[in-house]
């Protein structure tokens, strides 16, 4: 069988390790989307594609892939509608998924020129992207600093939602879960840092589970993650999903990857 491997980092470490596994029984090639003269689609696709990138370029030679009746994990089409927030979460919201307030304005710039604004409020980048705009806003003069970088960025605004600054980061492959603790960057002390530590799932309410695996059919995902906060008494808000993350340091992820690949391409008449 041959797997595909559709990233500019093949040593990414949960690539590394599944290409590590399939790699005595079976062929990994990696195409970086990236590359200057342009990805060459292979004459003869490969049995399953694994989609580790995001970007227009990545987006485009997946569609081609798919074009030419290869599979690819995830979809060119579930992987866009992951980097635009406003679709993300109308779809979350029509089905009655406990997303945060979401609105879209079309350039943070507009936002300033709005009365009686309710502080404190998040913005983030519309089109999520690697540097883009996350911030909390706790007054007006935040908000004119900002403009003064991001004026004209198509952005979300949400309510913020008062939590104890840990994000529950959960992570699927597959229908297999798996679970952290992030310190959010919205927490309000930048000194903290980004503290990961794991979280066994059974410190997790067994519906939170349940909720993060029934978003991938809802979203056409196989591999995501899902970020939520408590917003008290184990209430659940999610602030975002995301297609292949990186689910660093997690035991088994690797192999749950590989169990994928191996059941997408048998799936699919390949192997």
């Amino acid at each position: 069988m041959r797997v595909g491997l559709i990233t500019p980092r093949p040593d990414h470490p949960l690539l590394a390790a599944t290409a590590a596994l399939l790699t005595p029984r079976h062929r990994v090639d990696w195409i970086d989307p990236a590359d200057a003269t342009g990805p060459r689609i292979p004459d003869t696709p490969a049995d399953v594609y694994l989609l580790k990138a995001r970007t227009a370029p990545a987006l485009a030679l997946a569609r081609a892939l798919e074009e030419r009746g290869a599979p690819v994990v995830n979809s060119s089409s579930a992987t866009a509608l992951c980097q635009d927030r406003t679709l993300m979460a109308e779809l979350a919201v029509s089905a009655g998924l406990p997303f945060v307030g979401n609105r879209t304005v079309a350039k943070l710039q507009h936002l300033a020129t709005e009365p009686e604004l309710c502080y404190p409020l998040v913005v983030k980048s519309r089109h999520s992207r690697r540097g883009d705009l996350v911030a909390r806003i706790d007054d007006a003069g935040r908000l004119h600093d900002l403009c003064g970088q991001w004026a004209d960025e198509p952005v979300v605004v949400q309510p913020y939602t008062a939590n104890d600054g840990w994000d529950r980061k959960l992570w699927v492959i597959g229908r297999q879960v798996f679970a952290a603790l992030r310190r959010s960057e919205l927490a309000g002390d930048p000194s903290a840092g980004r503290e990961t530590v794991s979280l066994p799932l059974h410190e997790l309410p067994e519906e939170w589970l349940e909720m993060a695996r029934g978003i991938g059919p809802l979203f056409e995902l196989e591999v995501y993650g899902v970020d939520l906060i408590d917003a008290g008494g184990n209430t659940p808000r999610i602030v975002d999903v995301n297609a292949f993350p990186g689910v660093r340091g997690q035991a088994g992820a690797p192999e749950a990857l590989t169990a994928l690949v191996l059941r997408t391409a048998e799936e699919q008449g390949g192997g």
